[in-house]
């Protein structure tokens, strides 16, 4: 026999291999509602995108009930910047006007999602694409900021617009889909009772969705690979408790105490556990859920 021959015939077992391992794996998601929080630089790289896709319609096909929540603000900041609408921001919070909803939700609910329900279906999944607002899916009360200024230390409450947090979470829309073995993709925009519509923070929307559903695992995809400690480790397990902790004595810091923040409430509030991690890492998703070792940050309740 060549050496060709034996090339293949070892990586054909080699992936028997990764299979086998994977089986327990899959069985134990099956039937299991997997929310995955999708942003991050890796949204406007197509092969990140096409990679993503793959993960999610082969989620589906193995029997898992993937719900897709995406974001979009740097493609939301390239259309204001054609637009020449400008942005002004409040500890990193986008002040959202009139016209700025406009365009947030046209981009959000509109190209984004399209595109990554055409990407996922491509992929041999059945997307549906929805925005917040569709089913009356998340309910938003308006969000109002604490600043500080310059001059001062005293926090001042800022009024940051038509930007939003869930309220309230309605199910049904999602439950129905899922009955039909269809994937959602929400774009994070919701309506308001004073019928207006809000721009929601997706990490947020993802982590509100999360719970509602008590889904088995909240997978929040993003450019770092996980929770950090003080020589910049990874930190592959926490509980609530120890997550807390490391918000309040400074480990956690900057843009990572809102994503553990929402982690923690996900799980407070009914998902099972919750997971931060790198969606740039090749089928990040497969590793995460169909390996013994996993990756990110793994945080569960007490």
């Amino acid at each position: 026999m060549d050496d060709s021959k034996n090339t293949s015939a070892d990586q054909f077992l080699e992936k028997a291999g990764m299979l086998i391992e994977a089986l327990p794996f899959m069985r134990r998601y099956s039937a299991k509602t997997i929310v995955v929080k999708f942003g991050g630089h890796a949204m406007g790289e197509p092969e990140y995108v096409s990679a993503f896709a793959s993960d999610i319609a082969l989620l589906d096909q193995v029997g898992a009930r993937p719900v897709v929540v995406h974001g979009g603000g740097p493609q939301i900041g390239e259309m204001l910047k054609k637009l020449q609408i400008e942005s002004n921001f409040v500890d990193g919070l986008r002040v959202t006007d009139e016209a700025t909803i406009s365009v947030v939700e046209m981009v959000l609910a509109g190209g984004i999602n399209k595109a990554l329900v055409a990407a996922i279906t491509n992929a041999g999944g059945r997307a549906v694409g929805i925005s917040g607002k569709d089913g009356g899916l998340i309910m938003a009360r308006k969000l109002l900021a604490q600043a500080k200024s310059a001059e001062s230390a005293i926090e001042k409450v800022v009024d940051l617009g038509f930007v939003g947090e869930p309220s309230k979470i309605n199910t049904e829309v999602l439950d129905a889909l899922g009955e039909k073995n269809l994937i959602p993709v929400v774009a994070p925009v919701g309506g308001g009772e004073d019928g207006m519509t809000y721009n929601i923070n997706a990490d947020t929307a993802a982590g509100a969705i999360s719970a509602a559903l008590g889904a088995t695992r909240m997978l929040m995809l993003t450019d770092v690979p996980g929770v950090l400690d003080n020589a910049g480790n990874l930190m592959s397990e926490l509980t609530v408790s120890e997550a807390e902790s490391l918000i309040h004595d400074g480990t956690v810091s900057g843009g990572m105490i809102p994503k553990v923040e929402t982690c923690i409430q996900a799980v407070l509030g009914g998902a099972e556990a919750a997971v931060i991690m790198d969606g740039r890492a090749p089928h990040a998703l497969l590793v995460e859920l169909f390996t013994e070792h996993g990756m990110g940050t793994f945080i569960k309740p007490d």
